[in-house]
């Protein structure tokens, strides 16, 4: 059943009803062959898009939405809940677009922006290297500058729409120093641009995931987003608000698993009862419930502290860890709630405790997000003055 929402207005009500209504009746009957065989799922995104789903947490005057975040995040929850797969690429979407958004000159908003917000352009974001996965300052991928361009070279791991992509955002190194790192926007049919095999994962394998390899790929300078230098700051300060997708997808795909295992408990009978109405199995589906509340308070909480324009870094990293450790955890039991069939392929709960576990790695892995925490609360000067936001 619908989980039950508090939202600011009644239009915001109706947008995430409309979005619920559309990963019902357009998204759930796609999922299970899309996800068997691999298959990408462009179109799905090009509906998304048309629909304005791709550009709400951007402003109006960029062709975005202009929602909160707190509405955007119980949106991409509702698409989490029927498809992780998509729920993923539409946040990756979300952070490919945020550097142009944030950084970018009015004249390359104006010749970019409305295609990537409307969907016609799908995103990729190029940050981690396969021996800097949670240490991108330690990246190797180069951008050397020649006249009007930049020649680029390297290789990028992980990037989730590799080789789907329309777009990449690519951190490249333009000074030795460790974060003389810069931001490029680059066409995915740039010579020398080129997609590695795709990763053969365990879970979200609707979603393509290759390492894109740059050989003396050729930018004009007007590709570059901000000045030299502010790559890092511009990944960074995006990856606050990707977290925040992270844990609405994972929210939305525990919320997935409760209610499948709930209607499970209610159909199937043992001892002469509906499971659910054994206390064993009860307490199981109470725990799931709770954790599912919770990881969507905490991701919530932090989306109002960026709507109201505060710091929410050290809360963003609260929700991603919570939201994703939880998802694992509900996943597994909602498995463990159907038994034997639940390890089987004919009920989605396997796949969906599959697809749990990347989200535990992702956007920063949980131990790198207990470390951005630890480090935050150290350099508050007094805690006692932050309860209450």
């Amino acid at each position: 059943m619908p989980a039950r929402r508090l939202l600011p207005t009644e239009e915001a009500a109706d947008l995430v009803a409309l979005v619920r209504e559309l990963a019902t009746k357009e998204l759930a009957p796609r999922v299970a062959d899309a996800e068997e065989s691999g298959e990408f799922p462009r179109e799905v995104f090009r509906l998304l898009g048309r629909t304005g789903v791709l550009g709400l947490p951007y402003p109006e005057e960029l062709g975005g939405g202009g929602v909160p975040y707190e509405v955007y995040l119980q949106v991409l929850e509702e698409i989490g809940r029927v498809w992780a797969s998509v729920g993923v690429g539409v946040s990756v979407h979300a952070l490919s677009c945020f550097g142009l958004a944030s950084h970018g000159s009015e004249q390359q908003q104006r010749d970019w922006l409305p295609d990537m917000l409307g969907g016609e352009q799908l995103g990729a974001y190029c940050l981690s290297e396969a021996h800097a996965g949670s240490d991108p300052a330690a990246m190797r991928t180069t951008a050397r500058r020649d006249g009007d361009t930049y020649v680029l070279n390297g290789a990028k791991a992980w990037t989730t729409h590799g080789g789907e992509a329309d777009f990449y955002k690519i951190m490249a190194r333009t000074s030795d120093d460790r974060n003389g790192i810069s931001c490029f926007l680059v066409p995915a049919d740039t010579p020398g641009l080129v997609a590695d095999n795709p990763e053969r994962k365990m879970g979200l394998t609707g979603s393509t995931t290759a390492s894109m390899l740059l050989t003396d790929v050729r930018v004009p300078v007007e590709r570059r987003l901000g000045a030299e230098g502010d790559g890092l700051k511009i990944a960074l300060a995006g990856l606050d608000s990707g977290r925040l997708g992270i844990a609405a997808v994972a929210t939305g795909l525990a919320q997935g698993a409760l209610d499948a295992a709930t209607e499970y408990a209610q159909q199937r009978e043992a001892f002469g009862r509906r499971i659910i109405d054994h206390q064993g199995l009860g307490f199981v589906l109470a725990d799931m419930e709770a954790a599912v509340a919770s990881a969507r308070a905490v991701t919530l909480h932090a989306a109002r502290l960026r709507d109201q324009g505060l710091p929410f870094s050290r809360e963003a990293s609260v929700a991603k860890l919570v939201a994703t450790d939880n998802a694992m955890k509900v996943t597994t039991d909602g498995v463990q709630v159907l038994g034997g069939v639940g390890y089987t392929r004919d009920f989605p709960l396997e796949r969906y405790m599959r697809e749990a576990k990347v989200m535990q790695i992702f956007e920063g892995t949980n131990q790198i997000q207990r470390m951005v925490i630890a480090r935050q609360l150290d350099t508050r000067p007094d805690s006692s003055l932050s309860i209450v936001h």
